[in-house]
């Protein structure tokens, strides 16, 4: 049933939010909403999270939450976290969620202290397995990121779980034209606003495959209009020492993820039944000492930002519109042949990073780029 219907059905399907849930405290907040943790009345030992949205914050944004609630409410599957109910009263939606309360994926490696490329295999895996589930039930996520793969408790087994679909959309054909996503993780089609399809999913997954192998992002630049133009053309590198020990299957397979053009990118399916995924052929050689240093530098980055003004990051996109032919003269600055990554650029550029750059992803959401639908 839905959320927001009329002024008469909302009076009549108001409901005390206490009657059903001991509140306990609170977990987050965005720019509309708090995250809490609640424990139910009638299924005693049930906590939950449960997200509380301020009517007065989301006035006219009523049909894009709709959105969100209509793909929650339809998807069950083991690394999804799930929708269990929705109801309102009279100043809040409130969203009932399962608890996951494992942390954030990069944390989660940082704290391990022992980390291979198996492992990084089987993250993979279960995040192509809920991604391959919402693509079959036409599901496009449109911000697949590490903040959005949480872990769901702090077992050592614990299995990862895809949050977050503010931006996911269902869809009938695979041509979408919304420009949404988060820097750094979103496909080249979608920053030359093309059509694009399913296979936006599938490039953000490489990118996080890369960063999950080395701990440094494959696309790195002070300068917005540099930054966007080396993802349009899909110039990225496997560096020398970082990438010398990690296996020639694993690179194939980013290769395949983070292919330019969507029509040759791999598939959910076909990146499943890759030998890196499928196979034996991710070494269980530790990677943690050159892997977790990086990464907690690039988590201490992300901690730091904070909310740019959507007209501003739409006005951007759009000055960007440039073909990937054009792309390729942009940024022509002097590089080193292999365009290798020292440490000096993993820890300063990263921190004095362009706050459009690294910002550019909020609009009607807490946390996103999205620009009108066109």
């Amino acid at each position: 049933m839905p959320l927001f219907g009329t002024k008469r059905d909302q009076r009549k399907h108001y409901v005390n939010i206490r009657e059903k849930y001991d509140l306990r405290h609170e977990l987050g907040a965005g720019a509309f909403s708090k995250v809490i943790l609640a424990e139910s009345k009638t299924r005693q030992g049930l906590l939950v999270a449960i997200k509380c949205i301020d009517k007065k914050l989301v006035k006219g944004k009523e049909e894009s939450m709709q959105n969100e609630i209509n793909v929650l409410s339809r998807l069950r599957h083991p690394n999804i976290v799930r929708l269990v109910e929705t109801f309102e009263d009279k100043s809040n939606y409130y969203l009932v969620m399962d608890l996951v309360t494992g942390g954030e994926l990069f944390d989660r490696i940082v704290a391990k202290g022992s980390y291979s490329e198996r492992d990084a295999s089987n993250l993979i895996r279960q995040v192509l397995d809920a991604v391959n589930y919402l693509h079959m039930n036409d599901i496009v996520h449109r911000d697949i990121k590490p903040e959005n793969l949480l872990y769901q408790s702090p077992d050592p087994d614990s299995k990862i779980m895809i949050s977050d679909f503010g931006l996911s959309k269902s869809v009938e054909s695979d041509v979408m034209a919304t420009a949404c996503g988060t820097p750094g993780y979103v496909a080249p089609e979608v920053l030359a606003q093309q059509p694009y399809g399913k296979a936006v999913d599938v490039w953000s997954i490489g990118v996080i495959a890369y960063i999950l192998l080395c701990g440094y992002p494959p696309f790195y630049d002070e300068n917005d209009i540099n930054l966007f133009a080396q993802i349009m053309r899909g110039e990225y590198e496997f560096d020398s020492p970082y990438w010398d020990e990690i296996s020639e299957s694993a690179k194939d397979f980013i290769s395949h993820l983070m292919c330019v053009d969507p029509d040759h990118r791999y598939t959910c399916k076909e990146a499943l039944a890759h030998p890196w995924i499928s196979g034996d052929t991710a070494s269980k050689k530790d990677i943690y000492t050159s892997v977790s240093e990086k990464l907690k530098r690039l988590t201490v980055r992300q901690q730091w930002k904070k909310a740019y003004h959507a007209t501003a990051a739409v006005r951007m996109l759009q000055q960007l519109r440039i073909s990937r032919d054009e792309a390729h003269v942009i940024d022509n600055r002097q590089k080193s042949p292999s365009h290798a990554v020292d440490e000096s650029q993993l820890t300063t550029d990263s921190s004095k990073s362009n706050n459009k750059t690294d910002q550019l992803k909020i609009v009607e959401s807490d946390g996103k780029l999205k620009s009108p639908a066109t």
